[in-house]
């Protein structure tokens, strides 16, 4: 079993409050969930409203499944949300 976590920025640059920010993630979050079926939260800066930081995780049995499924999440990410993205990072971890 491979699961794959990613961490990632995404700049609110237009954005001027908490509400705005709410506005863009939580729409993300359900397309992303439905759209690919992975564990997707906010889990950092909660209360700055120019930023938002979430994690995502994916499982597979294969690492190259799991590596694409990650890169097909940030590439929509990059492509259809209307924010920056900032950072990312991924790591693969291997358990059993």
């Amino acid at each position: 079993m491979v699961i794959g976590v990613c961490r990632f920025e995404l700049v609110l640059e237009d954005n001027c409050s908490l509400k705005g920010k709410r506005s863009v993630i939580r729409p993300l979050v359900a397309h992303v969930r439905q759209r690919f079926n992975v564990a997707i939260a906010e889990v950092d800066d909660h209360d700055d409203w120019e930023r938002a930081v979430l994690g995502f995780a994916v499982v597979s049995t294969d690492a190259a499944q799991t590596s694409r499924m990650v890169q097909s999440v940030i590439d929509f990410i990059d492509r259809d949300v209307d924010a920056a993205l900032g950072f990312y990072e991924v790591e693969h971890i291997h358990a059993f």
